[in-house]
């Protein structure tokens, strides 16, 4: 096990890679933790949550929702949790969320730690203190920045996870490659899930290095003032048509990253489109879909992304090196529908 403690605003928040679960023990008294999780990790790993309080949730993006908070909130309270209770979050990104929610609200906040249990929630979801909830077809419109006080990564749980959903974590590796590590998208498009699948230490390695790239970037920007919202590329469109079709985040995302990475070509020259997306077809990624483009127009006016003068869109130089630009709405849907 390897510990590693970044400051995010003056606070501390530990990691421990390549860890077993069992550190928790250590972490936090089992007589002030409740766990929660969902039922998909929870039937695949029973044995790991005997002894502890735990809340177990239904799977699935579609209860990201203010209705399940109120649920846990009850059930924080029938458990007699206080200020001195820690939350646990233990599974993908929309447990990590909702619970990190959850703790920033209850009680006026009590301390809160995660065990991401995919590879989406080790690389992105669970890191940089983004906690929130969808309102209708609109992702974390409702949430808060609040760090957790530690996040422990078990690679082992990733051997329960359906090929999807491994699909789904590398359209996140992918997306950090494309704006910050062209050495990691050349490593990315040498390999595929299978060889990671087969080999632990590189496994390992590889989410390691993007926990640091994302906290580099959060650290610079925890409030998303300016750097961050780089994390976001592929995000506007694939936000856009993720609820609209019940894509997986990860499919939606790769599909706006392709468009993204077009967009490019015309605003800044871009040339290694095929790159980008020869690598997201190794990975299982679509890398195309016909969707209503007003549609999705009229669900990126609300996005959080979006200013006065026109949409924050972030767009590639090249291969590890992306800018934000403000696009007018016009002028976007024009790109759009140039590529679609």
């Amino acid at each position: 096990m390897k510990k590693r403690t970044f400051h995010f605003s003056g606070k501390p928040v530990n990691y421990y890679f390549d860890a077993s679960f069992d550190v928790l023990n250590k972490l936090v008294p089992v007589e002030s933790a409740v766990l929660i999780t969902d039922e998909n990790v929870f039937e695949a790993h029973k044995k790991k949550f005997k002894g502890w309080s735990t809340i177990v949730l239904k799977p699935g993006e579609q209860y990201k929702v203010q209705q399940t908070v109120d649920v846990i909130i009850d059930q924080l309270i029938e458990l007699g949790a206080d200020r001195q209770t820690t939350l646990i979050g233990v599974g993908g990104g929309v447990v990590t969320d909702i619970v990190g929610y959850v703790a920033g609200v209850y009680m006026r906040g009590v301390a809160v730690g995660f065990v991401p249990t995919t590879i989406l929630a080790m690389v992105d979801a669970s890191i940089g203190g983004k906690n929130g909830i969808d309102v209708g077809l609109y992702k974390n419109m409702v949430g808060l920045i609040r760090q957790p006080q530690f996040l422990v990564y078990d690679v082992d749980f990733l051997k329960s996870l359906p090929k999807h959903q491994w699909e789904n974590g590398f359209a996140e590796i992918i997306k950090h490659a494309a704006i910050k590590d062209a050495k990691m998208m050349k490593e990315l498009s040498m390999n595929n899930i299978g060889y990671y699948q087969k080999n632990k230490k590189a496994l390992a390695s590889l989410i390691e290095r993007n926990v640091q790239i994302k906290i580099k970037v959060v650290q610079k920007d925890e409030f998303e003032k300016g750097d961050r919202k780089l994390l976001n590329f592929g995000h506007t469109i694939g936000h856009a048509i993720e609820n609209q079709h019940v894509l997986l985040h990860g499919h939606a995302i790769s599909i706006g990253m392709v468009y993204a990475a077009k967009i490019s070509q015309v605003l800044t020259g871009f040339s290694e489109t095929n790159i980008l997306v020869e690598t997201l077809k190794k990975y299982g990624l679509p890398t195309a879909m016909h969707f209503d483009i007003q549609e999705a127009m009229q669900v990126m006016q609300k996005d959080k992304k979006k200013a006065s003068a026109g949409m924050q869109y972030v767009v590639l130089q090249k291969i590890g090196k992306a800018v934000s630009e403000t696009i007018p709405m016009k002028s976007l849907e024009k790109l759009i529908k140039l590529y679609s």
